[in-house]
């Protein structure tokens, strides 16, 4: 591992800088649209941008490197991602700001996509799983620390836009002076969804209910919390609660899934992402509380994305799963598309508690949904179930596939096969 650390450092970090600019411009955004007096839809358009290109993204993105190669698009990528950013000021204007959100999107994607390709080249079996953790650990501390980082400046300046620019231009210069030669790059074809959904409704179903809850704290939390006239220290707070409780539960829901029914745990899961709603519906006047509803959404949505996959895993040959994953990647990303949209609306006909009706909805449908399903058939016997994999739902399709080869390659070498 320490090897593996030594020969990707710079990617690691280079990720993790990218990651704060990514964090930060989500939030200023948020911030900034309601100084400008953008209307809630208007800004759930502009949120649901990102997500938009970046579905999009992840379909074109292997095509780019096939043809012109790993450097080139990652360099022309993070050349569009910077000047995007710097322009959020000039141009502000939603339908401006949403063209821009869906090509940071796409550019994501691709950044993503390569980077992921270049991470698994560095690593081995022996130390893929830590390495794809560390990985989604980084992109998680980079969010959260983005959140920090609003306090440098003023919303209403330039300075705050110009700081993620600055970061993710420096954020590749290491990362291309310093990466191991281009892998070989060859991606698996998604799985026919309607197949998908035979093998596992629960799995389909939870994955594109999650895609809109964790769209809307990525997209629209900023945004509730400048229509709830929080001061900029109070919604970076806030923000960075819904990842930082990520970092910390992923491992035990983890723990768990490898040792009782999945299903149980993702009803669970499900009910306490719904609880955190309730909260923020009903107290989200006390700052304390409004932070605990938001520890509890992110504590939980970000390892189920893990323990959803890991789920539909357990109904599937193990020659499948790869191609299982860019399904539910993209059953995901529907979800995240459609997740800041339906929370504007509904911000906009009954406020910005509406924010936290949207996710306490979808918790509660996907735990009755769950509940339903476990009365339509057995749960696999835990010794046989399929090894947790950890994947944020920040990762491209790439990530997934290359979490569920190194699962299946693991739990091979334990069979002895």
């Amino acid at each position: 591992m320490i090897s593996f650390i030594g020969s990707a450092w710079a990617l690691l970090l280079g990720m993790m800088l990218l990651q704060v600019g990514n964090g930060m411009q989500g939030t200023l955004l948020g911030i900034r649209g309601g100084i400008e007096g953008f209307s809630t839809m208007e800004m759930s358009l502009v949120m649901s941008g990102y997500f938009a290109g970046f579905l999009f993204g992840s379909r074109m993105a292997p095509d780019m490197i096939r043809r012109v190669g790993h450097v080139r698009v990652f360099a022309a990528l993070a050349s569009l991602i910077s000047a995007v950013l710097i322009l959020y000021p000039v141009l502000a204007d939603p339908y401006a700001w949403g063209a821009g959100r869906v090509l940071i999107g796409f550019c994501f994607s691709g950044v993503y996509v390569t980077a992921e390709s270049w991470l698994n080249n560095a690593a081995d079996n022996s130390n893929r799983g830590k390495a794809l953790s560390l990985y989604m650990v980084m992109q998680m501390l980079g969010i959260a620390s983005a959140q920090a980082m609003l306090l440098l400046g003023d919303p209403k300046g330039f300075v705050l836009f110009i700081i993620p620019s600055v970061l993710v231009s420096v954020a590749f210069a290491p990362i291309l002076l310093s990466v191991s030669p281009t892998p070989a790059f060859d991606r698996t074809k998604p799985m026919n969804l309607r197949e998908l959904m035979n093998v596992s409704p629960l799995g389909c179903v939870g994955m594109f209910l999650l895609g809109g809850v964790f769209s809307a704290q990525f997209g629209m939390a900023p945004v509730y919390g400048a229509e709830k006239g929080l001061d900029l220290e109070q919604i970076s707070i806030f923000v960075s609660c819904f990842f930082i409780s990520a970092i910390v539960l992923q491992y035990p829901v983890g723990w768990l899934s490898d040792r009782m029914d999945r299903r149980a745990l993702i009803l669970a899961a499900a009910l306490i992402i719904a609880t955190g709603g309730l909260i923020g519906m009903l107290f989200g006047g006390a700052f304390f509380l409004l932070c605990l509803a938001a520890l509890l959404i992110g504590g939980l949505s970000n390892p189920l994305y893990s323990l959803l996959i890991a789920y539909t895993n357990d109904f599937l040959r193990h020659e499948d799963m790869a191609a299982a994953a860019g399904g539910m990647v993209f059953i995901n990303g529907m979800g995240a598309v459609a997740g800041p949209l339906l929370t504007g609306w509904i911000m906009g006909v009954a406020g910005a508690w509406g924010f936290f009706l949207f996710i306490a909805f979808l918790g509660f449908a996907m735990a009755i949904y769950a509940l339903y399903r476990m009365t339509q058939r057995a749960a696999p016997e835990v010794d046989k179930t399929e090894s947790f994999a950890m994947v944020s739902p920040t990762a491209s399709a790439l990530a997934v596939e290359y979490a569920q080869e190194y699962a299946i390659e693991t739990a091979q070498e334990e069979a002895g096969t």
